[in-house]
C-alpha cells in the first residue's frame, strides 16, 4: 500500500524531519502464559502467527460484531502491547478484562509508562537508523522499546525518559499531533474513537484492506457476523477519504450529507478529522456505493463543499 501525501502536504508543509509526540494514543499491555492465546480468542487478527518483526491491524468487537476499539497489535518480549485511540482504550480495557478473568492473562493500561512518537520526512529514515540500528520494513526492537516502520514513516515507542533523551540527542522540534494524523487519514486508517465505538462491523471501516481481519483463524468475538458479511455479502458501508472546506468546528460527532433530487440528506459520520482554519481533511462511514463525483457537504452548513479522494489501497476481494 502506497500513500500518497499530498493532502497532507496542503495542511502541513513536511520538512526533512519531522517529529510529534502522539498524545491521542494509549497502549493495553498483556501479559501471562495465556496473553497470545487469550486475545486471538478475542480480536479479528490473528495474534498466534504474529513474528516479533511485524505489527498488524486489528478490532475487539462485541458478539454483535460491531468495532468496541480498532488498534494495531505487536510483540515485545514476552508482552503484547495493543496501540488504540485513548479515548477507547478504556472502555475496550473494561470489555477485554471481562473475559481474561477465565484465562492466565493481566491486562494493563500502561499509557503513562510509554511515549509515542511519529517521525517522517525525507530524512527520518538516516535519522532512526543512526539512533537505532538497522530497521525492518514491520517492527524493530531496541534495547527499551520499538519502533514501528509504515509507508510514510515510523512510530517510535520508547519509556518516557528515554523518549526525552532522543528528542534532545535529535534536536527534534515537534509540532502537534494533527499532522501525524492528517497522515493516518490519507492513509485510509480506520481509527474509531468513543464516538463510533460499537456501531460499525470492522469491514466498513476498511479493516479488511489494511489486513486486519483474519479470515482462517479459530473463533474470536463477534467472527459469525464478520464472516458472514464477508461470504454473503450484505455489507454496505465503506471508510472514505474526505477533503475540503466549512466554517464549523468540526468533531467526529460531525455528520456528512450527500445531494440527491430534491436536496441533502445525511449519509455518514465523520470518523477522524483535521482542520486549519476552515480547511478540512477526515474519514467518514458512507453508503460503499457512493461515487467519487458525489456532492458532499457537512450537515448545518449549507456553505460547505466536500470532495472524495482516492484511498490508497484497494476494497475489491481478492
Amino acid at each position: 500500500m502506497s500513500v500518497s501525501t499530498q493532502s497532507m502536504t496542503d495542511f502541513y508543509p513536511v520538512s526533512e524531519i519531522n517529529a510529534a509526540r502522539l498524545s491521542h494514543f494509549g497502549m493495553i499491555e498483556i501479559t501471562g502464559e495465556q496473553a497470545k492465546t487469550f486475545i486471538n480468542g478475542q480480536v479479528t487478527t490473528d495474534i498466534i502467527s504474529m513474528t516479533d518483526e511485524e505489527w498488524r491491524w486489528g478490532a475487539h468487537c462485541d458478539p454483535k460484531g460491531k468495532m468496541i476499539a480498532s488498534f494495531r497489535i505487536f510483540l515485545l518480549g514476552e508482552r503484547l502491547l495493543m496501540l488504540m485511540p485513548k479515548s477507547t482504550l478504556a472502555l475496550d480495557l473494561a470489555q477485554l478484562k471481562k473475559y481474561a478473568v477465565f484465562s492466565k492473562a493481566e491486562l494493563t493500561d500502561v499509557s503513562d509508562s510509554w511515549a509515542i512518537l511519529g517521525l517522517w520526512g525525507e530524512k527520518s529514515v538516516d535519522l532512526m537508523t543512526q539512533h537505532f540500528g538497522e530497521l525492518t520494513q514491520g517492527l524493530t526492537a531496541t534495547e527499551q522499546g520499538a519502533i514501528l516502520k509504515d509507508n510514510f514513516g515510523f512510530m517510535a515507542i520508547l519509556p518516557q525518559e528515554q523518549a526525552n533523551i532522543f528528542i534532545e540527542q535529535a534536536k527534534l522540534e515537534l509540532v502537534a499531533h494533527k499532522a501525524w494524523q492528517a497522515l493516518e487519514i490519507a492513509a485510509g486508517y480506520p481509527n474509531i474513537d468513543s464516538q463510533h465505538s460499537g456501531q460499525y462491523v470492522p469491514q466498513m471501516c476498511n479493516l479488511q484492506a489494511v489486513n486486519g481481519i483474519s479470515f482462517t483463524k479459530g473463533c474470536y468475538m463477534g467472527q459469525e457476523t464478520i464472516a458472514r458479511m464477508k461470504y454473503r455479502g450484505g455489507n454496505k458501508r465503506a471508510l472514505y477519504i474526505l477533503e475540503g472546506t466549512t466554517q464549523r468546528t468540526l468533531s467526529t460527532e460531525s455528520q456528512v450529507e450527500i445531494q440527491l433530487e430534491g436536496g441533502y440528506r445525511k449519509v455518514g459520520n465523520v470518523i477522524e478529522v483535521v482542520q486549519e482554519g476552515e480547511r478540512v481533511l477526515m474519514t467518514a462511514v458512507l453508503a460503499n456505493d457512493t461515487e467519487a463525483d458525489a456532492v458532499l457537504r457537512m450537515a448545518e452548513d449549507e456553505s460547505s463543499s466536500l470532495a472524495i479522494k482516492a484511498l490508497p489501497y484497494s476494497l475489491t476481494e481478492e
